[in-house]
């Protein structure tokens, strides 16, 4: 059996769908047959890619204007999933944040921005598609981590690798929680290129990570290893995916 059509006709919803790892995810899976959900807060950028994704005529695309640091936001994607599909089979937690400065600039409220994107972000999503899941006796969670997830950043990224470290381990509990049909995915990314290299405000990290990202591989990479995890047999359960370039050490 051909494992793509594993793919076909499955209702995935992507948070952070309005650019980048989000974006291309959405594209690769709707050429597939997939039917996706995108949510993000740029509208007009959703309602180019779903109507570009629509105009193809795989998949289908709907999208809903979402912040995922606002759990009536993220409920409101997965509910439109449900109301436009009647089911949802794939939440991919994929927004985020990555906020670089060393800890003595002490940036707190850019602190509480990754956590609130990065990890309540994640939880909200969980929140929002668990009882679907559970209800369905089917499901699966893809959770985008960081290489920063596996070993801190550092200097500079020691709370955006807390953040990431953090999405590692809710993806590990929930597996073994919920586990049997409900299937849970932590994705680890090196440097992939998206719109994550511009989120610092201080200069000296900034100019470092956008250098850094010079090596970047491109976001379909992320895409393909997305459709990797999903295709497989309802048996398998991919748990975790470690991707990076192939010069990136860290």
């Amino acid at each position: 059996m051909d494992l793509t059509d594993n793919i076909t006709g499955k209702v995935v919803v992507i948070t952070g769908a309005s650019s980048g790892l989000g974006e291309t995810t959405a594209r690769y899976l709707a050429s597939k047959g997939a039917n996706v959900v995108l949510g993000a807060r740029r509208e007009d950028r959703l309602q180019t890619i779903t109507k570009e994704i629509n105009t193809k005529g795989n998949g289908k695309a709907v999208y809903v204007k979402t912040d995922v640091t606002k759990k009536e936001d993220v409920q409101n994607l997965v509910d439109t999933a449900i109301n436009e599909f009647g089911k949802l089979d794939v939440m991919v937690n994929n927004a985020g944040l990555m906020s670089i400065a060393p800890m003595s600039e002490v940036k707190v409220d850019e602190w509480d921005r990754m956590i609130d994107i990065n990890v309540k972000g994640v939880l909200y999503g969980v929140a929002s598609a668990l009882p679907i899941f559970q209800k369905q006796d089917s499901g699966h969670f893809i959770n985008i981590s960081s290489v920063a997830g596996v070993k801190v950043f550092s200097p500079g990224g020691t709370v955006y690798s807390g953040t990431k470290f953090a999405v590692r381990a809710i993806s590990e509990g929930l597996r073994h929680e919920v586990g049997g049909n409900i299937r849970t995915t932590s994705i680890e990314p090196g440097l992939i290129d998206s719109e994550l290299k511009h989120g610092s405000s201080h200069k000296e990290s900034s100019d470092f990570v956008k250098d850094f990202y010079e090596i970047a591989i491109p976001s379909s990479s992320i895409a393909r290893t997305i459709a990797f995890a999903i295709e497989q047999p309802a048996d398998v359960d991919v748990n975790e995916i470690v991707i990076r370039p192939t010069v990136q050490d860290f």
